[in-house]
């Protein structure tokens, strides 16, 4: 019953989408094990998406902040990711106390995503928070930010969020138009977050040189940049995505 959410008595019996490796994940946590072993149809995780980057290597170990960037679920307690399939070691998914933490870890892409430009704002304290509180009051998550130099008493401020989210942001924000004092309200499909993760990169400069570098090499354009710890992500046209996972990978030497 790993894909079933609840019994017929309506009990919640798995977590999460589908929910089998969140509730085995769950259980271990709650249950002190030494660790969680989820054997499943891939060999366990790799620097890229395989299908896409076809050099793309199995790592033997990624920290649980990496693994978070690359996925969205977790728990404290170690993972191990094997395949069900044959009998290959897998990946662990740890702490990474006294690893050697890599530069790169990892390259994803995200075409889930949609940019919103909300244009003419008033240039004075609490509009970006007006923006974001009726975006939040609905439910509404957003990823990348940037606003612009406010000029002639006026700026403009962008966000992505998921395409399956835009045509409800779009109407909220038409809805509210007056009195976020924005001027227009535009939107664009047709873009994808492109992201390079690794615990080292906090403590060794130019990964985002590096990046930007094989991006401008492959002439891929850059429309919005983010940033964490461990994670750098740019907004780029979704037609180059799949081409510019490639370079990245390829820049960082991740291939196997």
């Amino acid at each position: 019953t790993g894909f079933q959410g609840v019994n017929k008595y309506d009990d919640i019996t798995t977590l999460g989408r589908g929910g089998s490796d969140t509730t085995a994940v769950a259980l271990a946590a709650v249950l002190h094990a030494d660790k969680c072993e989820i054997y499943t149809d891939v060999d366990g995780v790799f620097t890229a998406d395989p299908r896409i980057v076809k050099n793309a290597k199995q790592l033997d170990f990624i920290t649980y902040d990496e693994m978070l960037e690359l996925a969205s679920l977790g728990a404290n307690v170690e993972l191990v990711v094997r395949s069900s399939l044959n009998q290959t070691e897998g990946t662990v998914v740890g702490e990474g106390t006294g690893m050697e933490k890599l530069l790169v870890t990892g390259v994803a892409a995200d075409k889930n995503t949609a940019r919103i430009s909300v244009i003419g704002v008033e240039d004075k304290p609490g509009t970006a928070f007006s923006v974001f509180d009726t975006l939040a009051a609905n439910n509404i998550n957003v990823d990348i930010i940037l606003q612009s130099v406010g000029r002639e008493g006026t700026k403009d401020i962008s966000f992505t969020v998921a395409k399956t989210d835009l045509s409800d942001t779009m109407d909220l924000l038409r809805e509210n138009r007056e009195s976020l004092t924005a001027r227009e309200i535009v939107s664009e499909e047709g873009v994808a977050k492109l992201s390079v993760i690794g615990a080292g990169m906090c403590s060794n400069p130019g990964v985002a040189a590096k990046m930007f570098e094989a991006l401008y090499s492959a002439d891929v354009n850059t429309e919005m940049i983010a940033t964490s710890e461990i994670r750098i992500t740019a907004l780029i046209d979704e037609r180059d995505v799949k081409r510019a996972m490639r370079i990245v990978h390829d820049a960082f030497d991740l291939a196997d």
